[in-house]
């Protein structure tokens, strides 16, 4: 069995690390739910020291770099390296499909610098396999928690889709890399139905009983930053690779069945 070191112990990586466990694994990790403090470097150097693998879930710095091949890179010879990435690497492709041989924003120069799409290019070139990873979804994540709080919104932006996975399904596709000894490169995992936001919130009250939110504009939403750049960008991501060299499925094929099953 091999000794997993988790860099960022969050709401997915949490997930993986319970699997993993539940295989035999050995499991460290660093964050607020971890038992490594991030700073502290002599505890991370021997745990690293002790680890097979290393899986990153921690965010690139805003400012641009990677905080664990910052502090640790040198660090991570002979590892075999995991990173939970974003699908947001790819920029806005007008609704069209992408895959692992689409160029990023990072690798063609496309649009505002990413931060993202740098700490992606970093990771694969030091021979990490890459997760890139639509919206997330899972237990108290997810349109139907958004609607019981009265937090859903529908905007009005006909024609914009985007992709999304439950986080079981991320688990399940990072623990058949951890276990396979998958090669090196980048893997998409996201469902099979990209579709837009307004789609899945109107499937959420459905099941619910209650009406949807009404259609706002992009101006009436008032949306931060953050989700306002969300929704410029627009995409369908394939999951082809996964499948084929993970001999990934996943569990949740669409909204309807991750819904139903949250319900």
């Amino acid at each position: 069995m091999g000794q997993l070191l988790i860099f960022g112990l969050g709401y997915t990586a949490g997930r993986i690390a319970i699997a993993m466990q539940a295989k035999g694994w050995q499991v460290r990790a660093t964050g607020s739910a971890g038992d490594i403090a991030f700073a502290e470097s002599a505890a991370v150097l021997a745990a690293l020291g002790e680890a097979t693998h290393i899986l990153s879930s921690a965010p690139p710095e805003r400012a641009g770099g990677d905080p664990v091949l910052d502090a640790y890179g040198e660090d991570l010879a002979g590892k075999a390296l995991f990173y939970l990435s974003s699908t947001g690497v790819y920029g806005d492709r007008a609704g069209a499909w992408v895959d692992e041989t689409t160029p990023t924003i990072a690798q063609s120069g496309e649009g505002r610098r990413n931060a993202r799409a740098e700490a992606d290019l970093a990771w694969l070139n030091m021979g990490a396999r890459v997760f890139r990873l639509p919206g997330i979804y899972g237990p108290g994540r997810s349109a139907l928690d958004r609607v019981r709080e009265g937090k859903a919104r529908r905007i009005d932006l006909p024609g914009q889709v985007f992709s999304r996975v439950h986080v079981d399904d991320i688990m399940s596709g990072v623990v058949a890399a951890l276990t396979q000894s998958a090669p090196a490169g980048a893997y998409n995992l996201g469902d099979d139905l990209p579709c837009s936001g307004n789609e899945v919130t109107e499937h959420a009250c459905r099941l619910l009983g209650v009406p949807p939110p009404p259609l706002e504009s992009l101006e009436q939403a008032n949306l931060s930053d953050m989700a306002r750049g969300f929704y410029m960008e627009n995409r369908r991501v394939a999951n082809g690779k996964a499948r084929r060299v993970l001999g990934w499925s996943p569990r949740y094929p669409t909204y309807v069945e991750g819904l139903a099953a949250l319900l």
